[in-house]
């Protein structure tokens, strides 16, 4: 059996192709087209390469940026908002001719992480993707839970945790409200928060900081305090055995020793041992989640 796992991101669409075992057969990145027609053209393109590359029929599960409405069927939640409304999986099983799962990147992230990399075989597993956005999935004895309205560990789009006066209401997040955790942890938010409105790259932060610029190390570590407030809340609310971080900004490694460190400050509970872990599949998580949800199915 090939199971064929693809990671629809805003940039890159990537596919891979997994035997029984895990062992990945075939791999491709392009990148994403900017319209809906040509997400649905380009992932038929991907699909039909790892068919005649391994010489099987592989089964096709999907991340993608937000998730399909159980109410409607159609998409909802996507920052890819071309994506919203629309019939996403009635539309690809079409163009691939067989039928498709289709799941949240994070979710995605998250389930690789909990099956064979940096939490493999924690009972409770939280996933994170600190990139250009921030999403969160949850795992619970290797199975992804999504809940009723398809929104469990929707972690980005809720606010800032005990926030200060100068962090009151925030900045608009593109979901219409103001103050959401996505618009402070992600890569553009910890950019502006360093240097200023209108930045959206974060990647030379660190080097900077590392250098002894002031202004980066107080951005890295006020990123890393409202990190570790909002996942003060998840242990709150679920206590995960292990939470692990993934995008690009999971690259910090300074992320790992403070976070740990100001937890116990938040968390409600005398002792906090929840282990901050970097992915172990790195950028390639997410397409071996999404590959993974036809061996163990979704909640």
């Amino acid at each position: 059996m090939i199971r064929l796992g693809i990671d629809l991101g805003g940039t890159k669409t990537e596919i891979t192709a997994l035997d029984h075992a895990g062992h990945e057969r075939f791999r491709r990145r392009i990148a994403t087209p900017s319209d809906y027609d040509g997400v649905v053209r380009a992932i038929a393109s991907l699909v039909a390469a790892a068919d005649a590359e391994t010489g099987l029929r592989g089964t096709v599960g999907i991340g993608m940026p937000g998730c399909l409405s159980p109410a409607t069927g159609l998409v909802k939640g996507a920052n890819s908002t071309f994506l919203n409304g629309r019939p996403f999986d009635r539309d690809l099983e079409a163009a691939l001719g067989r039928s498709v799962r289709i799941a949240n990147d994070a979710n995605c992230f998250a389930l690789s992480e909990a099956i064979d990399g940096a939490a493999a075989g924690a009972h409770v597993v939280f996933g994170v993707i600190l990139g250009t956005g921030c999403g969160g999935g949850v795992v619970v004895e290797g199975r992804v839970l999504t809940g009723p309205h398809a929104i469990a560990g929707e972690w980005g789009h809720t606010p800032l945790p005990w926030p200060s006066a100068v962090e009151t209401p925030g900045a608009r997040c593109w979901c219409g409200r103001y103050g959401c955790l996505e618009t402070w942890i992600s890569g553009p938010g910890l950019a502006q928060d360093c240097d200023g409105p209108g930045s959206r790259d974060a990647s030379s932060i660190p080097a900077r900081a590392a250098a002894g610029e002031e202004k980066a190390r107080a951005a890295l570590a006020r990123h890393a305090d409202r990190l570790a407030r909002g996942l003060a809340v998840v242990i709150d609310l679920i206590d995960p055995d292990a939470i692990v971080l993934g995008g690009g900004l999971s690259n910090m490694d300074h992320l790992y020793r403070a976070v740990p460190r100001l937890l116990p400050t938040y968390v409600f509970s005398d002792v906090v041992r929840t282990p901050i872990l970097r992915a172990k599949h790195g950028d390639s998580s997410g397409v071996r989640g999404a590959a993974w949800l036809w061996s163990l199915g979704q909640a």
